[in-house]
């Protein structure tokens, strides 16, 4: 095997920008890359809110 990271089975996505604002592409993310997250706008909005009451978020 030349390249032993050949066969390997998932890859980085794509990339923007460089050195401490490098994140990753948005266009480049989808559910196959293992980011899909339903819950994200709710949680969003949840910790919004207890912010604004001034209260400590509680894991739920």
């Amino acid at each position: 095997m030349k390249d032993p990271l050949a066969r390997a089975t998932s890859r980085p996505p794509a990339t923007l920008g460089e050195g401490c604002v490098r994140r990753y592409d948005p266009e480049a993310l989808d559910e196959t890359s293992g980011c899909e997250f339903r819950g994200a706008a709710e949680l969003w909005r949840r910790w919004q809110d207890e912010q604004a009451r001034g209260e400590k978020p509680q894991p739920k």
